[in-house]
């Protein structure tokens, strides 16, 4: 049978999966990132309280989402500064959708768009799925300055080579790195606003961990310049993925923005896939956010690193991840098989993100404290 080349042709599992599937021995998951699992997410009475609300039985479908929703989510940005108007969200199931439809929107099959690396691998299968293909762009640790930032250059060949929009993950997982004021603008001043737009996925934002005063706002607060798209959900800012709804928020050059915005809300109309009873939820849902801890694990990841000698990790402005260099103490190899033959430490391999640094790996700063601590005991005492 011939398959559509939307899915991929080799679906073997990678050579970490299969060692995991073969390990009897019980070990500690570093990887988590299901905040409802990690104890993050709000409790079953406040769920009980989001959700008594009457009208769950009524249906009256809006494309864009429930008004009272939309009002609320606009009020969310208006405490970061950014002022929205709720006419320019449209709601959907979850940032993936928001992805597909945004994807619909601007670029036909066979176009390309400009992805960052290293970032998380679900781009590749949401592009391939919508019959576009991918380019690369790099981010770079700079130094001595100790941050991330936007190479540029691979931007302008990337928009020379056909890209129909620019993807930026504000901050970016894995790197947890913001995207600065000033890469921001250099990057808006690339595009061409009559042929390109920017897509930033913003779910992580109310996660700072070492937050910089220069990080950019929400790009969709713009009201002038190309097409600019926000992305948000409360799978990450409330640490509920089990609820099923994200947004959209469109900004730009008004005329630019009110002509997208009739074309995604008949994307939106065809679909209809928010559920009545969060949208009812969400103005509730938004007050009672979600636990953070991932300063306290972060201050625990350093002082387990300085102890095994050429270990450190790459900056870490916001998001729920970490990246670690282990240097030689990995022994060379694939460093996440090491970890978890060796200290039953089960993290993210570096390349699942695009690294090419064999020792790189990647944490989650979400586990329950006791459970990252006997984590990293377990890689101090293989390492050190």
């Amino acid at each position: 049978m011939r398959f559509s080349r939307r899915t991929p042709e080799d679906l073997s599992e990678n050579p970490l999966a299969a060692a995991l599937r073969g390990r009897t021995e019980p070990f500690i998951d570093l990887t988590v990132s299901n905040p409802t699992i990690a104890g993050l997410s709000p409790s079953e009475d406040e769920f009980r309280g989001a959700f008594s609300l009457t009208g769950s039985a009524t249906y009256r479908p809006d494309p864009r989402g429930m008004e009272s929703a939309r009002e609320a989510v606009a009020a969310s940005y208006a405490a970061r500064g950014a002022e929205i108007h709720p006419d320019r969200v449209f709601l959907t199931a979850s940032t993936s959708e928001a992805y597909a439809f945004l994807f619909k929107l601007l670029a036909d099959p066979g176009d390309a768009l400009l992805v960052p690396e290293p970032s998380y691998p679900l781009f590749d299968h949401l592009v391939r799925l919508e019959g576009l293909s991918a380019i690369s762009y790099r981010l770079r640790a700079a130094f001595p300055e100790h941050r991330w930032r936007i190479d540029l250059a691979s931007i302008q060949q990337g928009l020379d080579a056909g890209a129909r929009a620019v993807l930026s993950v504000h901050p970016n997982n894995p790197t947890g790195s913001f995207v600065s004021a000033d890469d921001r603008g250099r990057l808006l001043g690339l595009l061409d606003p009559a042929g390109h737009a920017l897509i930033s996925d913003e779910v992580f934002l109310d996660f700072p961990v070492e937050g910089v005063s220069d990080a950019a706002g929400p790009a969709a607060a713009a009201s002038t310049g190309p097409l600019a798209f926000s992305l948000g959900g409360l799978s990450k800012s409330c640490g509920l993925p089990q609820m099923k709804l994200s947004w959209i928020v469109v900004g730009g050059d008004p005329a630019a923005a009110a002509a997208a915005a009739e074309r995604l809300e008949l994307i939106a109309d065809t679909y209809l896939s928010v559920g009545t009873p969060v949208q009812l939820a969400l103005p509730r849902l938004l007050e009672i956010g979600a636990r953070e801890r991932l300063r306290r694990n972060l201050a625990a990841l350093d002082a387990a690193l300085a102890r095994i000698p050429g270990a450190f990790r790459l900056p870490a402005e916001g998001g729920w991840t970490a990246v670690l260099r282990l240097g030689d103490a990995a022994g060379g190899g694939d460093a996440a098989e090491t970890l978890l033959r060796d200290a039953g430490a089960l993290v993210q391999p570096g390349w699942f993100f695009d690294f090419e640094e064999e020792d790189a790996v990647v944490a989650s700063l979400l586990p329950r404290p006791d459970d990252f601590d006997e984590g990293l005991a377990r890689i101090v005492g293989a390492l050190a």
